[in-house]
């Protein structure tokens, strides 16, 4: 009989120390247990068997406790620095989304197609984050999160330059819309990125910030596309040409200061490291065994998403909200415009100022987000570390209230003759309001669906892209037939109508992740 024990002071031994250590397990007749929890999700869990099953399972690529090369052990100051980067390359891939927003009418006059054909450079952006994710995703599954990113954002930046020295209105959109395709890469595989380093307890935090980059990119774009278009001797292809620059500058810094932090990449490289090492070539970890083939794009990047969306209310319900306030915020680029510079007169460069309130909104939802941080670790830690996703329910009820009072506020003082500042505090609101909710709702679907997560997530980027990359051109007709007003107030009593989501999730989402496929309930 071999007894299995655990060690009173576990080590952190190297890889060659993994196997020596392993070795000596079964040569003593004790095998060292390694508890997995919601803690460590990367851990792997050795049960007791017989002797022969226990020495194959001595084999396999695992993190031991204290393990520093497991992303979960490493120093906080380190993840912090990772989750910076992992912000940078957020926020360049967002900021290429809405910086050429100021620059539309410039461009449709160069082209010669009409104001209406030139927002296609902005929806045909967002319309590459569709068919992106359904690339990139299964490449950080197969090959880590860094190969799947920075090559990407090296093709982001190409096509970049290529878009600035287009000659004409079809080089427009075709390079920017394989932009998008590139660019999606961040946006898709940063919030897996971070779920590879940070507990759940903490999470929340880091995905917070990590929201400021996504959303701070559509809000500031816009303010900087302004400024280098009206700029002397710079011009409209200059916004594309300082995201090349900019982009540059983030892959320069990522290629050499971030590490890889998919852990079962990780583990599949210390066992093949523990068989050059020792020759035994026994040493094996299942991610070799993982192919990248089309049907399991199909089945689990694209159908899977598409099955939830279509099967699971939860994710049905908070993807429609979460797309549909993610969608008003593309919607954005082409509104303030109209109210800024054709009906209240402002200079192009000024008329993109009001995007600074939305940012600030954006800091604000920081605040509010990070304010209900210790409710849900509290409700973590009475669930014994298990996620709790309606504890992430009653900041997303603060955000939808603040989300409509700016819609309605904005709606009737966006016009003269009432003074500017009310609407643009109205927009500050919207800001707050737009990405408390977002955030909540990746978190929620995050926290219900665990294991299925990447589809959860998968599809309500579908989903978001889609409309995001719709409204942009139904804002010009909508809101020269309908007036600011009018218009305003749909999109308000839209919104409305969503203020019950939060709410009954909070009473039903427990039985209705009882009753899913895909939701585990413990």
């Amino acid at each position: 009989m071999v007894q299995c024990t655990a060690p009173s002071t576990p080590t952190s031994p190297s890889s060659v120390s993994v196997a020596s250590k392993l070795s000596k397990a079964v040569e003593n007749g004790v095998i060292y247990l390694q508890k997995s929890d919601e803690e460590n999700p990367a851990a792997l869990i050795i049960p007791e068997k017989d002797k022969t099953s226990i020495e194959e399972d001595l084999f396999l690529a695992k993190w031991l406790p204290n393990d520093p090369e497991n992303p979960y052990n490493w120093s906080t100051k380190r993840k912090s620095w990772i989750t910076f980067q992992l912000g940078m390359l957020a926020f360049a891939a967002s900021l290429a989304s809405s910086i050429t927003a100021p620059a539309n009418a410039a461009i449709a006059a160069y082209t010669g197609v009409s104001r209406e054909v030139s927002i296609l450079s902005i929806s045909l952006y967002i319309l590459g984050f569709v068919f992106g994710p359904c690339i990139w995703a299964p490449v950080s599954e197969l090959w880590g999160r860094k190969l799947s990113m920075l090559p990407a954002m090296i093709g982001l930046g190409l096509f970049s330059i290529g878009c600035g020295l287009s000659q004409n209105a079809a080089t427009v959109f075709v390079a920017r819309f394989f932009s998008g395709v590139f660019g999606s890469a961040p946006v898709s595989n940063v919030a897996a990125s971070l779920g590879d380093i940070w507990l759940p307890k903490v999470r929340g935090t880091a995905m917070t910030l990590y929201a400021v980059a996504v959303v701070g990119g559509p809000t500031l774009g816009p303010i900087i596309g302004g400024a280098v278009t009206v700029s002397k001797g710079l011009g409209w292809r200059w916004t594309e040409y300082l995201l090349a620059i900019w982009v540059s500058a983030v892959v320069l810094l990522t290629t050499f200061c971030f590490p890889e932090v998919y852990a079962p990449y990780l583990l599949k490289k210390r066992a093949q490291k523990l068989r050059k090492d020792t020759g035994d070539d026994r040493y094996h970890h299942p991610h070799e065994g993982i192919k990248l083939d089309l049907n399991s794009i199909v089945t689990k990047h694209f159908a899977r998403p598409v099955l939830m969306l279509t099967t699971e209310p939860m994710v049905s319900c908070i993807a429609v909200y979460a797309s549909f306030v993610f969608g008003l915020l593309y919607m954005t680029l082409e509104v303030f415009p109209i109210v800024y510079h054709e009906h209240r007169g402002w200079p192009l460069f000024t008329s993109t100022l009001p995007f600074g309130a939305l940012f600030i909104g954006v800091l604000c939802a920081v605040g509010i987000n990070l304010s209900f941080q210790p409710q849900y670790a509290r409700a973590v830690e009475a669930a014994e570390g298990k996620p709790v996703p309606e504890s992430r329910l009653p900041a997303m009820a603060v955000g939808a209230f603040l989300f409509v009072i700016g819609l309605f506020v904005f709606a009737w003082t966006a016009d003269p003759p009432t003074p500017w500042p009310v609407s643009v505090v109205a927009i500050g609101f919207i800001g707050a309001g737009f990405t408390t909710i977002f955030q909540q709702c990746i978190n929620f679907l995050v926290d219900t669906y665990r294991l299925y997560a990447a589809s959860a997530v998968s599809a309500n980027t579908f989903l978001r892209s889609c409309l995001a990359a719709g409204l942009p051109l139904l804002a010009r007709p909508m809101y020269t037939n309908l007036g600011v007003g009018p218009a305003t107030s749909i999109l308000g009593g839209i919104a409305a109508l969503a203020l019950p989501v939060p709410f009954l999730f909070m009473k039903y989402g427990l039985a209705l992740r009882k009753r899913s496929r895909f939701a585990p309930v413990e």
